[in-house]
């Protein structure tokens, strides 16, 4: 049993498989960040990096779900990068994972041009004039654009792509025009779009965006993602499945 004192809480996804250090105060992991891990299909062994890693869940899920990938999750705040370290090497993800301090706004200081198969955000989703701002800088950080603004996002994902690379991203529907609009000014042509609904019969939600780096114009716009059933109901049946244990060739196992 962890102590109340404790400064953080020890989750874990994929029934006990995986397992994920986080503050008790302070930013926390959300479902946003579980289905940006599933979202994407990354190949055999794909050079992956994810920018504002925070306590490291995304490169979590892909070491898990992708033995082939070799993952940098940068992160700009030392609390978050602490336990995203305390995560690799609890998971025994160490030779495929690194977690890396930096301020993705310098980019070009910390990681070579064009040397990425796939980049992952999950980048603050409010303006940093806007919303109820968290009196914990952790929160505040990684939910207003104080330390990087959407465009600074794309633009260091653009930096550190490959040609023919992919950004994966997580992003507000209200939000989706800037999105789009920061992805072509960058040289990234969206291609698969889900959209996310809290149930059948809401307002989309959140959107699932992959843009490719110099991509043409065909975009594919997925079926609909319902978290749960129905309004107050059970999660779905597809994200249920996000939290179920794998094997380690990622198949869907009842172990």
């Amino acid at each position: 049993m962890i102590a109340d004192q404790d400064p953080c809480t020890h989750d874990s996804l994929f029934d006990g498989a995986l397992f994920c250090l986080q503050p008790r105060k302070g930013y926390r992991f959300s479902l946003d960040a579980v289905l940006l891990g599933h979202f994407v299909s990354p190949g055999p062994r794909p050079l992956i990096l994810e920018l504002g890693a925070g306590c490291g869940i995304v490169s979590l899920i892909l070491a898990y779900l992708h033995p082939g990938a070799r993952i940098t999750a940068l992160e700009l705040q030392p609390g978050l990068l602490e336990l995203l370290k305390k995560n690799i090497e609890l998971n025994r993800f160490s030779k495929r994972v690194i977690g890396m301090r930096g301020d993705l706004r310098n980019i070009a200081e910390l990681l070579p041009a064009e040397s990425f198969d796939l980049v992952l955000s999950n980048p603050p989703y409010r303006k940093e004039a806007t919303g109820r701002k968290n009196l914990l800088s952790e929160q505040a950080i990684a939910r207003h654009e104080i330390s990087a603004t959407l465009s600074e996002v794309i633009a260091a994902a653009s930096f550190a792509l490959k040609k023919k690379g992919r950004l994966a991203m997580v992003y507000p529907s209200a939000r989706g025009a800037g999105l789009f609009y920061e992805l072509r000014k960058e040289g990234l042509e969206p291609k698969r779009l889900q959209v996310v609904y809290s149930f059948p019969g809401d307002q989309g939600r959140l959107l699932l965006v992959e843009a490719v780096k110099g991509g043409g114009e065909e975009l594919i716009i997925l079926p609909p993602f319902f978290v749960f059933r129905e309004q107050g109901g059970p999660y779905s049946d597809e994200m249920a499945a996000c939290y179920q244990r794998t094997s380690k060739e990622g198949e869907k196992t009842t172990a």
